[in-house]
C-alpha cells in the first residue's frame, strides 16, 4: 500500500528554509568576493606611490647603456658620474649621494592598499604626477630636461663657488619673442641696459626694471666681436611667488651659465633619473673634484636639493622618502634645504644626522666643519 501523504511537520519546514537561506548567502557571499578580488586585482587605481629611491654616489661610477651585445642583449659600461677632463682633477673619497624618490604607477586597487598599509610608501593622485592630457612618455621627456638642466646650473654654481671662468649665453630665442631677430644662440651677455650681468638671475632683475615697451641696449659678445643690440621689451602675464596674476617685462630669451674654460670639459652621467633635486649633491661633486682636501673626510654623505647659478639651494618634494634611502644605502649625514627642514623633522631614520643648507658655500662651510667634528646647521635649530 502506499502510505497517506503528510505535510512536513513545523521544524522540518523550518530546518529546510533554513538550510536554503544558508547555501543561498553561501553562493551570493562567493559571487562577491570573486568579484572583488577581480576588481582589486583588474581595476587601476587613480593614485601612484611615493616611496624611496635609488641613491647614487657623484663620486663614483654608474651603469648605461652601451649598445646590444652579439646575443642581442643590451651591454652596460661603467663611467664616472661627474666626469672632468683637461685640467688637473683631485682625488677623492667617501660618498656624497644624491637621492631620488620612486614613482609606482598602474597600482591596482590592491596594490594600493598595500602599499598605504606598509607605511613605506605615501599614495598621491595619479594626476598629481601625470597631469591630464599628458603621456608618461612625455612627463618622463620633461623629468630628463630637468634633469640636463640641472646638470648644467650644477656646474655653473660650482665653477662660480670655486673661481673658475664662466660666461653668461644665449641657451634659446623664442620664435616670437621681443629679441627675435636681435638676439642668437650663443650670445655672451655682458650687460643689459648698461647693468652688468654674470648670472641668470641678475639677467632677469635687470629687465624686470623696466617696463614693457622700454627699448633695452643688450650688450654682447659674438663670434668674438663686442656688439650693442637694442631690443624693445615685451609684457607677459605671469603669476608672482604668492600665486597672484601679474604682468611682467620680458625679454623671450633662455639664459645660461657655462664653463668659459676651453680646456675643462665636464660631463654627467646620472643614469636614469629625471627632475632637478640633484643639482646640490652633483656641484658638490665638481668642488670636491677640482679643489684640493676632501670635502667628505671618507664619511658617507648624502643629500638634496636643486640650485641656482648663483648658488642657492631649494626645496625639493619627497624629503622623508629620500632620508630613508640613504640611510638604508648607510649614509650617516644628509643634506637637506633650508625649506625643507619642517617636513624632515617629522620622520627622521635612526643613526641620520640632518644638515640645514641655503647654498652651495653653507654646504660646503656645513661639511668642512663636519668632517672634523664641529658644529654644523641643524634643521632642529
Amino acid at each position: 500500500m502506499i502510505p497517506p501523504y503528510r505535510r512536513p511537520t513545523t521544524l522540518a519546514r523550518v530546518n529546510a528554509s533554513v538550510s536554503y537561506r544558508r547555501i543561498l548567502t553561501l553562493a551570493v557571499s562567493a559571487v562577491l568576493l570573486a568579484l572583488f578580488v577581480y576588481l582589486g586585482l583588474t581595476v587601476q587605481a587613480p593614485y601612484v606611490a611615493f616611496g624611496p629611491g635609488p641613491t647614487v654616489n657623484t663620486l663614483d661610477t654608474v651603469k648605461i647603456a652601451d649598445g646590444k651585445g652579439p646575443d642581442g642583449k643590451e651591454k652596460l659600461k661603467s663611467v664616472p658620474v661627474v666626469d672632468i677632463t683637461g685640467v688637473p682633477t683631485d682625488r677623492t673619497d667617501g660618498h656624497l649621494n644624491l637621492t631620488t624618490v620612486s614613482v609606482t604607477d598602474g597600482l591596482s586597487l590592491f596594490d594600493a592598499l598595500s602599499m598605504w598599509a606598509s607605511r613605506r610608501y605615501a599614495l598621491a593622485p595619479r594626476e598629481s604626477q601625470y597631469p591630464p592630457g599628458q603621456s608618461t612618455d612625455q612627463v618622463r621627456k620633461q623629468n630628463a630636461a630637468q634633469m640636463t638642466g640641472s646638470e648644467l646650473t650644477a656646474q655653473a654654481a660650482a665653477l662660480r663657488q670655486i673661481n673658475r671662468p664662466t660666461k653668461l649665453v644665449i641657451a634659446g630665442v623664442g620664435k616670437n619673442a621681443p629679441a627675435a631677430g636681435a638676439l642668437r644662440v650663443d650670445d655672451e651677455v655682458r650687460a643689459v641696459a648698461g647693468t652688468p650681468v654674470a648670472t641668470v638671475e641678475q639677467m632677469q632683475a635687470a629687465v624686470r626694471k623696466h617696463k614693457p615697451g622700454d627699448v633695452a641696449d643688450i650688450d654682447i659678445v659674438r663670434n668674438g666681436q663686442p656688439q650693442r643690440v637694442p631690443v624693445t621689451l615685451g609684457k607677459v602675464d605671469g603669476k608672482d611667488g604668492s600665486g597672484n596674476d601679474v604682468s611682467m617685462t620680458y625679454l623671450g630669451v633662455t639664459p645660461a651659465v657655462v664653463n668659459a674654460d676651453p680646456a675643462l670639459k665636464i660631463n654627467m652621467n646620472v643614469g636614469d633619473i629625471g627632475g632637478p633635486s640633484a643639482g646640490l649633491m652633483l656641484s658638490l661633486a665638481i668642488v670636491d673634484r677640482l679643489t684640493p682636501g676632501s670635502l667628505t673626510g671618507g664619511k658617507f654623505i648624502a643629500g638634496t636639493g636643486t640650485i641656482s647659478d648663483e648658488g642657492k639651494v631649494g626645496p625639493i618634494g619627497g624629503i622623508t622618502h629620500k632620508m630613508e634611502a640613504a640611510r638604508e644605502e648607510g649614509a650617516t649625514v644628509f643634506l637637506v634645504p633650508a625649506g625643507n627642514c619642517r617636513e624632515a623633522l617629522t620622520d627622521v631614520p635612526d643613526g641620520l644626522t640632518l644638515v640645514k643648507v641655503e647654498s652651495l658655500a653653507g654646504a660646503i662651510s656645513a661639511l668642512n666643519a663636519t668632517t672634523v667634528g664641529k658644529p654644523a646647521p641643524s634643521c632642529a635649530k
